[in-house]
């Protein structure tokens, strides 16, 4: 049917060029003009097919998704070391990250902290928590500047690294929040990229499929992007190795309403990246 239509605006056209033609040069404007609107048009219908409509919405999804109870902020930082100084950085870290942690001082939480062992190679991953959100993470951030250990180990820090990047990130109101666990455990933590304006709908389905993931207490955390790069979910699970991983998640595809899930959640995905990460020692996610 599509073609059928296109094929006839195009012999339209090029009947309307013959004739403007033939009657003389004055009228080549108004050729022009009208096939430039024709053009509009097609281009109009053709984008109608494939352009995804977003319902309006009146509140932020931050509000629609995040905890209502609690106003928890948190921080997760990527740190890409050099691959020759990946010891030296994680005694670094664990010399003065649970200093931080531990003193009241400072109202922030570790909540873990690893090396990514499949994934992104000579890579630490670091997720904090500030309870009373932007305010507190302010109070901390100038109280840290006064440290001097801190900006210490800020140079150490500095000279070990490629690279670095983080997120501000809420929580989602229907997955546990992240409490110390003993281990040994790995983690996987899986990022998602979604289409701009499909959080909702990641949020809707999430919201019913996290009980075909409880089984095992394997559910970590869910958090979705708030500043850095955004539109990004971050699902962070635990397993006690990767046999028990992979027999967790496909114990999932035998509960009725998990494919469903997966059916409607992956057109929303742009894309997907798997980390499996190794706590350090001093982590309180073990």
């Amino acid at each position: 049917m599509a073609n059928r239509i296109v094929q006839s605006m195009g012999t339209g056209l090029k009947q309307s060029r013959n004739r403007i033609w033939s009657n003389g040069q004055v009228f080549v404007i108004t050729r022009n003009l009208s096939a430039s609107n024709n053009r509009s048009r097609e281009d109009s219908w053709f984008k109608s097919l494939f352009v995804r409509k977003v319902d309006p919405r009146k509140d932020a999804h931050s509000h629609l998704l995040a905890k209502k109870e609690e106003s928890n902020l948190y921080k997760i930082q990527f740190h890409n070391v050099k691959p020759d100084c990946l010891d030296a950085y994680n005694k670094l870290c664990e010399d003065v990250l649970p200093s931080i942690h531990e003193d009241p001082h400072y109202p922030c939480e570790l909540v873990g902290t690893w090396n990514t062992w499949y994934g992104e190679q000579d890579q630490a991953v670091h997720l904090w928590r500030y309870r009373g959100g932007y305010p507190v993470l302010n109070e901390v951030m100038n109280k840290l500047r006064k440290n001097k250990d801190f900006m210490n180990y800020r140079q150490e820090r500095m000279k070990m690294l490629l690279s670095r990047r983080n997120q501000l990130l809420l929580e989602f109101s229907f997955w546990n929040e992240p409490v110390p666990r003993p281990g040994p455990n790995i983690y996987e933590l899986r990022t998602y990229q979604l289409r701009p304006g499909t959080m909702i709908e990641w949020g809707n389905y999430w919201a019913r499929a996290i009980k075909f993931r409880q089984h095992n207490s394997e559910a970590v955390g869910g958090f979705f992007s708030q500043i850095g790069s955004l539109y990004m979910v971050h699902h962070l699970w635990a397993y006690k190795d990767l046999q028990s991983r992979e027999e967790t998640r496909n114990a999932a595809w035998q509960r009725e309403g998990w494919d469903e899930v997966v059916y409607y959640t992956v057109p929303l995905i742009q894309h997907i990246e798997s980390r499996i990460m190794i706590p350090m020692k001093s982590s309180p996610l073990k």
